[in-house]
């Protein structure tokens, strides 16, 4: 699959992020352009302006480590642009294989996995792919993102539960910047495995009914997702601010681990309890509505 209107999209957006004022450079009063001239990066870079036109142009794949380096460090890209730049040379390289990536719809956890993510008993504790589907959960886990598994299609999609239900909105207490890390963890695993037909299906279809997934899309950034907070509005329990853990799975490229816990003794952490209190006496009430360790995920 051609990514150099990826690669045409995301050096020129990064370009127009930087102003000449910013590098020492003189600003000028006929600049036709957002940011720096090509002919600038060109020159911080150390390459030619013709052999970084050409880059610029999507002509990506035959660049050394060494010519790609120079131009983050001229683009004052950060860890995770810096790394999506150079995923999107790999895959523009003629004799790049894309990696490896399993399929959604026939993935299913091994024993051993379900059985850790069972241990996890005071937190959600989940894996999703880059394409944010949940693949296996724990049990607290499947109760946090209750609304996200009643939407239609399996498995579920965090992305697809952020842009087209109005749950998600209340569910995200800032939700514009829940929406920035969705899409940034899209665009970001687009430019690992951009020949990953069902991550363009998701794309295509938040393209076609978000105006607001849109334009997120356009804005080509990109992030690492490790740890941090976030601050949850639950149907059930009510307001919680979370902190989570994100792992890469070395077993399985492409999956994350995710652990989400609780300040000790704070009041999210006791919403998390009656959480879990409730997702108990849900199971039990109804039988037919297993529980995650119960079930193949996906």
């Amino acid at each position: 699959m051609d990514n150099r209107a990826d690669v045409r999209e995301f050096l020129t957006s990064r370009r127009a992020k930087i102003s000449p004022e910013e590098l020492g450079l003189p600003a000028g009063t006929n600049r036709r352009v957002a940011g720096l001239r090509r002919s600038e990066v060109a020159t911080l870079a150390g390459v030619s302006v013709e052999y970084y036109i050409r880059l610029e142009r999507g002509a990506i794949g035959g660049a050394s480590p060494e010519i790609l380096d120079a131009i983050a460090k001229a683009l004052r890209l950060d860890d995770a642009e810096r790394a999506h730049l150079f995923d999107l040379a790999h895959a523009a390289s003629p004799v790049a294989r894309p990696p490896k990536r399993r399929s959604s719809k026939s993935w299913a956890p091994h024993t051993s996995l379900q059985w850790a993510l069972d241990a996890v008993t005071s937190g959600p504790a989940f894996v999703r792919n880059g394409r944010m589907d949940l693949l296996a959960v724990n049990s607290l886990a499947r109760a946090f993102y209750k609304d996200a598994y009643d939407m239609p299609g399996q498995p579920p999609n965090l992305a697809r539960f952020t842009f087209l239900d109005e749950r998600g909105r209340d569910f995200h207490a800032d939700w514009d910047s829940a929406a920035d890390v969705v899409v940034s963890i899209l665009r970001t695993e687009a430019g690992r495995d951009p020949h990953n037909k069902e991550l363009h299906d998701l794309v295509g279809e938040l393209s076609t009914r978000s105006q607001e997934f849109r334009r997120r899309w356009s804005s080509h950034n990109v992030r690492h997702h490790g740890a941090g907070f976030k601050t949850f509005r639950h149907p059930i329990v009510g307001e919680m601010t979370i902190a989570y853990e994100g792992l890469e799975m070395a077993a399985e490229p492409g999956l994350t681990l995710t652990i989400y816990t609780a300040e000790p003794g704070s009041p999210s952490e006791q919403a998390l309890r009656l959480l879990a209190s409730w997702a108990a006496t849900e199971y039990a009430q109804h039988p037919g509505q297993q529980q995650p360790g119960k079930q193949p995920a996906g």
